[in-house]
């Protein structure tokens, strides 16, 4: 067994490296002035990790806070790449307790969403201190959503615009909204299974979210094509084996990537947020503010996120739907995603936005 568990262990430490790549011209140079580097950054007295990545490091910088709570995006660019490296510096923030922020001993009082907002503000401030920009761009996915539109609410001369992909807004309500199609959906397949278990464990706006419902919510979401992706249809092959495929995370890392999940997630995070209302919490932006929103994602309601759009006062605001999508957008039609991005939100417009005939 010996031989067989080091030649695994030195295969996937061979196909792990953990380093980021750089960024090459037509010779096989790096580009000047492109910056690629992972590093750890004390914030708010934890140390947190952070990949930055950008063509042009003098390029506007891209603060990328990411979904779970514990479950950073940046793996899913190897098969999912956004491309936006040309417009932006994007900074792949971990936060506190996730992937390459992991650590045990993070004190369990500090695992609050007020904490995650106020790491918010610091990262920021180091990253603006960092790349001598007065505001940088601040991007929230998912649960990423949540802590991040409440960071550009309270410190809005910060960032130059806010962009919310698959924008959390009551995820109690978005709940009950997936739980209600999915049970439609899998009554009309005539899949009696999931049927039987989405009926024992309803989820209702008084009740909340049983537990038998949420140890199947991924697995129902993703063979309907409502979850991470539109495509794909298991957590275990596009999530959890993708992961162990990731060049950019070392075998430690990656490791971490996993028990980093398991332990943001055992604070009642959970409870908190999903019963909180932004439509009442913030009811304004001082910061244009642009959704882009997966036709099919039922992880965050898009209905929820347009309604919510449009009682959000904004100096500009863009709402833009993208068709063959689910809860991430920005991965799954990168094409798009960079066409609005570098036409409309870095000259703060909303040309390309619905309703506007583009």
């Amino acid at each position: 067994m010996l031989v067989p568990t080091l030649a695994v262990t030195g295969l996937l430490a061979w196909w792990s490296p953990g380093t980021t790549e750089a960024f090459l011209d037509a010779d096989g140079r790096t580009v000047p002035g492109s910056i690629s580097e992972k590093r750890a950054v004390s914030i708010n007295g934890v140390h947190q990790g952070m990949v930055i990545r950008g063509q042009d490091a003098t390029n506007p910088v891209l603060l990328w806070v990411h979904g779970g709570p514990g479950m950073p995006d940046y793996p899913l660019t190897q098969q999912c790449p956004t491309g936006l490296e040309d417009l932006f510096t994007i900074v792949w923030w971990d936060q506190r307790g996730a992937a390459l922020s992991y650590d045990p001993r993070i004190p369990p009082e500090s695992m609050t969403i007020e904490q995650f907002i106020d790491d918010t503000i610091a990262v920021t401030d180091y990253l603006r201190g960092r790349f001598e920009q007065d505001r940088i761009y601040l991007l929230g996915h998912s649960w990423g959503s949540h802590i991040a539109l409440q960071a550009a609410a309270r410190s809005p001369e910060r960032y130059a615009a806010y962009l919310g992909m698959a924008q959390m807004v009551h995820q109690l309500e978005s709940e009950k909204i997936a739980y209600d199609y999915m049970l439609t959906e899998y009554r009309r397949r005539g899949d009696t299974g999931m049927v039987r278990v989405l009926e024992a464990s309803p989820v209702t706006l008084t009740e909340g979210t049983p537990t038998p419902y949420l140890k199947v919510r991924d697995t129902a979401m993703h063979s309907l094509g409502i979850g991470t992706t539109h495509d794909m249809r298991s957590v275990i092959s596009g999530i959890f084996l993708a992961s162990w495929r990731f060049r950019g995370y070392t075998p430690k890392e990656k490791l971490n990537l996993w028990r980093g999940r398991v332990f943001s997630r055992g604070f009642g995070l959970w409870d908190q947020f999903i019963r909180t209302d932004l439509r009442s919490t913030v009811p304004a932006l001082q910061i244009p503010v642009y959704f882009l929103e997966g036709k099919y994602d039922y992880t965050c309601a898009t209905s929820l996120a347009r309604d919510y759009f449009e009682q959000l006062q904004a100096p500009v605001k863009g709402f833009y739907v993208f068709d063959d999508s689910a809860h991430s957008p920005l991965l799954e039609e990168p094409r798009k995603a960079h066409r609005v991005v570098e036409h409309d939100v870095l000259t703060g417009t909303t040309a390309l936005a619905d309703g506007n005939g583009a």
